[in-house]
């Protein structure tokens, strides 16, 4: 009985760390700043949300598997404003034909843009920390264009 009794205090205390860990862990707003989309970059999301891209597409590796991410589109050589806004014109392969607006196209552009610039997918120079956070490297700028 007095054994039984330890094994619970024991269990207590780790519950009551583990959740105290937890609750810093993901209440900590210090290690990340806050990312801002602008109006135009918004429009765009919600143009990419409600055409459902993100079944067949991912960001941050986040989505569908029949397309391919999405998160540094921009910045890949040869692949500019114009080439991305003729893939959304006439599709390819899989990917259906859309009838966006000149508009639609420019805000959908401006959101792949917005998110190219918050960091790299897959971030092979990532480093995870002793205390358990992920280090990873943001980009400063656009590459390779």
């Amino acid at each position: 009985m007095k054994h039984s009794r330890i094994y619970l205090i024991i269990l207590l205390i780790l519950i009551i760390i583990f959740s105290i860990y937890n609750f810093t862990i993901y209440t900590s707003k210090s290690d990340y700043g806050t990312i801002h989309l602008s109006k135009k970059a918004i429009d765009g999301e919600n143009i990419w949300l409600t055409n459902n891209c993100n079944s067949c597409h991912q960001i941050y590796g986040l989505g569908g598997y029949l397309g391919p991410d999405l998160t540094n589109i921009v910045s890949v050589k040869g692949k500019d404003k114009a080439y991305i806004k003729a893939l959304l014109s006439s599709g390819i392969k899989a990917m259906p034909r859309f009838n966006f607006k000149e508009t639609e196209k420019e805000a959908l552009y401006q959101f792949l843009e917005e998110i190219d610039k918050t960091g790299h997918y897959p971030n092979v120079n990532a480093s995870i920390e002793n205390d358990g956070w992920v280090r990873i490297k943001y980009k400063k700028v656009n590459h390779e264009k």
